[in-house]
């Protein structure tokens, strides 16, 4: 889903809306997709086709996302040359990936922890290990979609106050760029 949405989703958005606005759109999307999770986990919802359903959201958000990745970080690249006269563009992009690994090991200690804080535990021959099972599964449950949701809804806050980079913006930082050139 997140390649479909990478190829088709993606672009056809992008016709109707601007980069920002698709942005808030998937993150919309992905809250939405964590919450109706959310919301089946406390009914005990155990049909995997239901399941599809927040799923393709949450996937189809992401799949947009990682494109506004790289076309934020393309945008950076020219604001940064209008900064700093310089077009760093190689350690831009290169940080991307060293950022994505960062982001992969947080989240791999991140799930670690919880897996240990929930005491998950194949041990299911006493009534104590049962409710204990139960507690745990419920932990990890809400650690599956109250975190990412919390962590969605922080993204969109930080996102909200520190981004500037408009598609006006953009185009502004692109004519001065080009009257920077010409003047050279």
């Amino acid at each position: 889903m997140q390649i479909l949405s990478m190829m088709v989703f993606f672009p056809l958005l992008r016709k109707i809306l601007s980069t920002v606005q698709v942005f808030y759109t998937s993150m919309a999307m992905a809250i939405g997709g964590y919450a109706v999770l959310f919301i089946l986990m406390l009914n005990n919802m155990n049909n995997i086709y239901v399941l599809f359903i927040p799923g393709f959201f949450i996937f189809v958000a992401f799949g947009m996302l990682t494109v506004l990745t790289t076309v934020f970080l393309a945008n950076t690249v020219d604001y940064g040359e209008l900064k700093n006269n310089r077009r760093d563009e190689s350690v831009i992009f290169s940080m991307q990936t060293f950022v994505v690994k960062l982001a992969s090991g947080v989240a791999a200690l991140i799930a670690s922890i919880c897996l240990s804080i929930c005491n998950l535990s194949n041990n299911t021959e006493t009534l104590q290990a049962a409710e204990t099972a139960a507690s745990s599964v419920f932990g990890l449950r809400m650690t599956m979609t109250v975190f990412p949701i919390i962590g969605l809804l922080i993204a969109l806050a930080v996102f909200g106050k520190k981004f500037i980079l408009t598609e006006k913006k953009v185009e502004e930082i692109t004519q001065q760029l080009r009257k920077n050139r010409v003047s050279e």
